[in-house]
């Protein structure tokens, strides 16, 4: 084997893996939010659920992109596991569309003649659009030329590889050679981590005449049991919701599998015979890529019915516990590479962590709340911040089209109002441990006032799918006139000698503090609802009967 042979066979399987990379990402920004209303309304049916699945494996051609967007959806509370299985169920047969295309396209028509012309409209459209769908749409052109062109670089590299290659007598050693294609396939997706780049490189193979069509198949099978691989290394320190798609993934991949393991040889000479009444010459791609489509839709008939007893099993057995409130619960680095799904996952955090802030604040409006009793929680709370921050921090580094991007500003705002909250009680916490609450009646009338109104506040904040929280901007300066009122209460008191200077100063200064981290996570909440419109949530909690909006404690009369 010459050092151009190699050079060959490496440089062309570069180009269609980073063709395959190049053509995903583009067609995945460049769907945006159609990938969002597609999978989050198109899915309330089995059937559509596999028709969206297919669709739109089909678009960006890769099963894993999809996958991470069911994750990401089932997270957002914008699909429900029993959905997202049918979507999973449909990209497994979007995935045979890649077989297609270089069955069709890879081998019957002179490829440099369609590849180049793509790799310099895709150019073009990168260098004249950058921060926009056009230059997507420019990295996915460029990335199918790109795929192309490595095909051809492979078939001649395969060609000049086939005589001195001899497989005939490892294709020829019965189930063992079938058992060794098929870890070969899998490998195959393994390395690559893309079951539609090694379905490129086994047909390449295929047309070359390295292997026989047993083996091929065989080798085809292995690359859709592969993207299982995928699946299990995505969930590593994933979300709940995360585990439970990938398990789905793998339980039907594994079985899809299986299946086709033992109808091979049947579905092999069904396909053959077909193909010899129809053609004198029948391709062995075409082979090929008819028993990956056919195994697919094989696997997805006979999973189909027991779309609910799977999910029931999944609820069951998967991720069970609870995240504890410094684990991110809707923060998945699976999603962090689309961009819409990764700003989604971060306006969710947020709602979670105001919901956090805002109990902490109401315990500090008890009059008996101690630092000691808080300590814990608050380390918790400001684990959550650190965790989004740095989220936050991934997620501004990404090539974010301008809508998305305009709305991440927003969000880092809404965790500086949350992190000051925290500081106040902090600080409130530490300068006054032993503060004596115990006042003249009057004035104690001006504090109950004030703090109940600081808890309505607060409940309002909490309750975002309520009409009232559209008046919190007005409660704001309801708030501000209760504080005046105490202020006043308190300074008189001080002055007619009711209340001793030093303790009226430390009340002051108290109460103070307590207005100040009333109003900072209320404008937490309101900027927080801005930044999506909260109807959308809203609405998707309403569907799920799963609504997690409710009151806080009430305060009592200190």
């Amino acid at each position: 084997m010459t050092i151009s042979t190699i050079a060959g066979l490496v440089g062309g399987l570069g180009l269609f893996l980073l063709g395959m990379r190049l053509m995903t990402n583009g067609l995945r920004k460049a769907a945006g939010t159609a990938l969002k209303t597609i999978l989050s309304q198109w899915t309330n049916t089995p059937a559509k659920g596999i028709a969206s699945g297919f669709c739109f494996t089909a678009l960006v051609q890769s099963s894993s992109a999809v996958t991470i967007a069911a994750i990401g959806f089932v997270n957002a509370g914008l699909m429900t596991l029993n959905q997202s299985i049918g979507v999973i169920f449909g990209s497994n047969i979007g995935t045979t569309v890649t077989g297609w295309l270089v069955t069709l396209v890879g081998f019957d028509i002179k490829i440099k003649a369609l590849a180049l012309p793509l790799i310099g409209i895709g150019a073009i459209l990168r260098l004249s659009g950058n921060q926009t769908r056009r230059a997507s749409f420019g990295d996915a052109l460029t990335g199918f030329g790109l795929f192309f062109l490595g095909i051809e670089v492979l078939k001649d590299s395969f060609n000049a590889v086939q005589p001195m290659i001899d497989l005939g007598t490892i294709s020829n050693e019965g189930i063992l050679s079938v058992l060794l294609f098929l870890v070969i396939g899998f490998m195959l997706t393994l390395i690559m981590q893309s079951s539609s780049a090694a379905m490129a490189l086994v047909l390449t193979a295929a047309a070359s005449g390295i292997t026989t069509p047993l083996c091929a198949a065989a080798a085809v099978i292995g690359t859709n049991v592969g993207t299982t691989s995928t699946a299990a290394i995505s969930v590593i320190g994933a979300t709940n919701n995360a585990k439970k798609v990938a398990a789905a993934h793998i339980i039907f991949n594994l079985g899809t599998g299986i299946m086709a393991l033992v109808l091979l040889p049947v579905l092999l000479w069904i396909i053959q015979t077909v193909q010899h009444a129809v053609s004198d010459q029948p391709s062995i791609t075409m082979t090929l890529a008819l028993f990956h489509t056919i195994f697919n839709i094989l696997g997805v008939c006979l999973f189909t019915p027991f779309i609910q007893q799977l999910t029931n099993l999944l609820n069951r057995k998967v991720g069970t516990h609870a995240p504890e409130t410094s684990v991110p619960k809707y923060l998945d680095m699976n999603i962090a590479s689309t961009p819409v799904l990764a700003v989604e996952a971060l306006y969710l955090e947020l709602g979670r962590l105001g919901e956090q802030t805002r109990a902490m604040a109401q315990h500090v409006l008890a009059s008996s709340c101690r630092y000691s009793s808080l300590l814990k929680e608050l380390t918790a709370v400001e684990g959550l911040i650190a965790a989004i921050r740095a989220y936050a921090i991934n997620v501004q580094k990404m090539d974010l089209q301008l809508p998305t991007a305009e709305g991440l500003p927003r969000m880092l705002r809404v965790i500086q109002y949350y992190s000051t909250v925290l500081e106040i009680i902090h600080r409130t916490s530490r300068e006054h441990p032993t503060l004596n609450h115990i006042i003249p009646g009057q004035v104690d009338d001006f504090v109950y006032e004030f703090k109940t109104q600081a808890k309505d506040m607060l409940n309002v904040a909490h309750t975002p799918c309520s009409e009232e929280f559209e008046s919190l901007e007005h409660l704001l300066g309801k708030l501000q006139d209760k504080y005046q009122e105490l202020k006043s209460a308190l300074l008189e008191a001080g002055a007619n000698g009711t209340l001793e200077i030093d303790h009226m100063a430390e009340l002051l200064e108290y109460y103070s503090s307590i207005r100040r981290m009333v109003e900072q996570a209320i404008k937490g909440s309101i900027y927080w609802a801005e930044t999506r419109d909260i109807s959308e949530t809203c609405r998707h909690e309403a569907e799920q009967d799963n609504f997690t909006w409710k009151p806080l404690e009430a305060t009592e009369k200190s």
